[in-house]
Formats: structure tokens, C-alpha cells, sequence
């Protein structure tokens, strides 16, 4: 058992109103944090007053983005238990991550039994209105202050939490997609299965140019050919074309998402044929005017699931399913959400127990 330092705070902030929630804008009453040099390793996990940190403008975060993120969420039950959803995989990415950019390994054991304290000092911030939940933000930045480009030697790694609402402002209800035919994010061989702030800053550009035209998110195409899907800003994708889903395979530039893994899982489950492969937006666009492109979404942990309505490609409407939620995104939805905050049966292991104790300060 790791020794977790914890300072609790002295004022507690006012929470949100329930219905007023919006997405990573309010954040608990404390967070998490752990220290690494290449003398100690990691060190010092401690739980402390949620506040802005120190750094020095040199410090190596401002200027080579050698950084890594995760995103989870924490849910309340009808029966008051917190669940958390595979924490266990967010670790497996993120170290797979942390190699990518050259950040140590993070003991993903130790972290889970931090958060579970965080969310046990904070257990009241979870929210409990209906398709609420509290979004959990681990991340690590390098803090050696130095201008010269190579890994740092000094990093902190850190969880904070948010009280969120839904994504979209669409909710379950279908969003609109922009597909994006000129920027490029990422390519195999770079950083687009690591999830790291670099990735997110190169989809500014696109988004931007995307909500102008009304459109919620982009979907990315292939880096070299301009032409095979690759996933959406914040979600992986997929379609749903004469009864088969299929959802573009990793290729060493796509996010490997734990929703998407999940969503796979319970397909497979429920025996809907699935693949997993190339799929060019040319053969979306022959199965849409052939009457064959039933459904479309898109999976993510800050969206759950997604249905899309529409894709505009090549200045052309895609229009899916008369823009209505399908019925298996829909089934697909309730099933994850509802194993999620406990009101359906977890038969695959999923979901991970924050057991109710009372936090003292040590």
C-alpha cells in the first residue's frame, strides 16, 4: 500500500447546479499529484487543495510539448456507489503514450489508488442528475526548467476532476461532421496514436474552419492519400453499411480508444458483423447513394457515443438516417451508459468500485 499524503482543504468552492453543467469548466475541491527525477523515480503521490501551479518560464512544457493526457470519467449509481470505467486501460495508454514522447513509465496501480482517494475526498462533486458524471483529467508535463530539446529529467503528473453535463451541446441527439480534405493531423510513424497536446493543437486550424460552417466536429482523413477515414477530433467513427459495422482499423495513427475497444467488444457480444478496416470516404459516399449507409457515430469518453447526422465532404451533404439517432446507436448508448452507472449488469468486468470512506487529513 502506497503512502498518499493528503491536505485537505480549508473552504470548500460553491458546485454548479446539475443542470447548468457544463464540459471541463468547473473543477473539485482538490487534485492529485506525484513528482519524478531521474535520482527518486516517481515520488511524493500527495492529494492536495485543487490550485494553480508554480513554473518557471523556462520549464521545458512551454516549449518542446512534451506532455501526455488521459480522460475517464467517475459515475454515481442509483444506489450511491461511484464507479469508475476501466481505469486499468486509461494506465495502459498512457504509458504507451509516455514512451511515445520519452516520459517514464507511471505505475498505474499507484495511480488508481490515488484517484480512488481523490474521488473519495471529493465524492460529493459526483454528480447525479441523468447523463452526468465526473470527468477525470490525469496528465503529465516536464518541469525541469531548460531550452534545449530533449526529454526533461523532471516531470509532474497530476489528476484533476470536472463535474460535466454532455459534450455536445447536441447530447444524444445526431452531430454534424466536416470532412476535412486539406489539413492533415497526424501520420503513422508520428504521434497520432499517443494521446498528447501536440495532436490537439493541429486540429485547431480545421475545427475553427469547421464551426464557422456550423458544423459540431471534423473528421480526419489519411495523411498521405487524403482519402481513407481516420477518426474525429474527439471520437473514433463508425458506419454501419447493409447491416455491418465497420470502423477504420489502427494504423499507427489513429487514438486507440478504450470506447471504441468496448463498443467492438459488445458488437462482437451481441453477433452484429463487424470490421475493422480501410474505409475510404468514397465508399461511405457510393453507400450513401446507394441507400446503403444506415447509421454512422462516433465513440469517445467525454461523448460516450455519438450518432452523426450528417457529413459535408467535398462541399456534398451526406445526410444518414434522415439525421435521426439509429436504432443500434441508440441500443449502443444505453448499454454503455447503463453499465456505466450501474443500472445494467456489468458482464464483461468493466466497471471499478470507489468504496465510500471518510478522507482525513494526514
Amino acid at each position: 500500500m502506497t503512502t498518499i499524503d493528503i491536505q485537505l482543504s480549508a473552504t470548500r468552492k460553491e458546485k454548479p447546479k446539475e443542470d447548468q453543467l457544463a464540459f471541463g469548466r468547473n473543477f473539485t475541491d482538490h487534485m492529485f499529484i506525484m513528482d519524478y527525477s531521474t535520482e527518486k523515480g516517481w515520488y511524493d503521490p500527495r492529494i492536495v487543495p485543487y490550485a494553480p501551479i508554480s513554473l518557471d518560464p523556462s520549464t521545458m512544457v512551454f516549449h518542446y510539448g512534451q506532455t501526455v493526457f488521459e480522460g475517464l470519467k467517475a459515475y454515481r449509481t442509483k444506489d450511491d456507489q461511484i464507479l469508475l470505467f476501466r481505469p486499468e486501460k486509461n494506465m495502459e495508454r498512457m504509458n504507451l503514450s509516455n514512451e511515445r514522447i520519452c516520459i517514464p513509465h507511471i505505475d498505474g496501480e499507484i495511480v488508481i489508488e490515488g484517484l480512488k482517494k481523490l474521488i473519495q475526498v471529493d465524492r460529493d462533486w459526483v454528480p447525479t442528475a441523468e447523463g452526468t458524471s465526473l470527468y477525470i483529467r490525469p496528465f503529465v508535463i516536464p518541469t525541469e526548467p531548460f531550452l534545449g530539446v530533449a526529454p526533461a529529467t523532471q516531470y509532474r503528473f497530476m489528476i484533476i476532476m470536472s463535474p460535466v453535463g454532455s459534450y455536445y451541446k447536441e447530447g444524444i441527439q445526431p452531430v454534424r461532421i466536416f470532412v476535412e480534405n486539406e489539413y492533415v493531423r497526424a501520420v503513422a510513424g508520428g504521434t497520432g496514436t499517443a494521446k498528447t497536446g501536440g495532436n490537439y493543437a493541429a486540429s485547431l486550424k480545421a475545427q475553427e474552419e469547421a464551426t464557422k460552417r456550423g458544423y459540431t466536429q471534423v473528421l480526419w482523413l489519411d495523411g498521405v492519400e487524403k482519402k481513407y477515414v481516420e477518426e474525429v477530433g474527439s471520437m473514433n467513427v463508425f458506419f454501419k453499411i447493409k447491416g455491418e459495422v465497420v470502423t477504420p482499423q489502427l494504423n499507427g495513427s489513429i487514438l486507440e480508444g478504450i470506447t471504441r475497444n468496448s463498443i467492438l467488444q459488445l458488437l462482437r457480444h451481441w453477433d452484429i458483423p463487424v470490421s475493422e478496416r480501410r474505409i475510404s470516404m468514397d465508399e461511405i459516399r457510393e453507400a450513401y447513394d446507394k441507400g446503403e449507409l444506415e447509421e454512422a457515430f462516433g465513440t469517445g469518453t467525454a461523448a460516450v457515443i455519438s450518432p452523426i447526422g450528417e457529413f459535408l465532404y467535398e462541399e456534398k451533404q451526406i445526410l444518414i438516417n434522415e439525421g435521426k439517432t439509429g436504432e443500434l446507436s441508440k441500443k449502443l448508448y444505453d448499454t454503455l451508459t447503463g453499465i456505466q452507472n450501474g443500472t445494467l449488469k456489468d458482464e464483461f468486468g468493466w466497471t471499478v468500485t470507489v468504496e465510500n470512506e471518510k478522507v482525513l487529513s494526514k
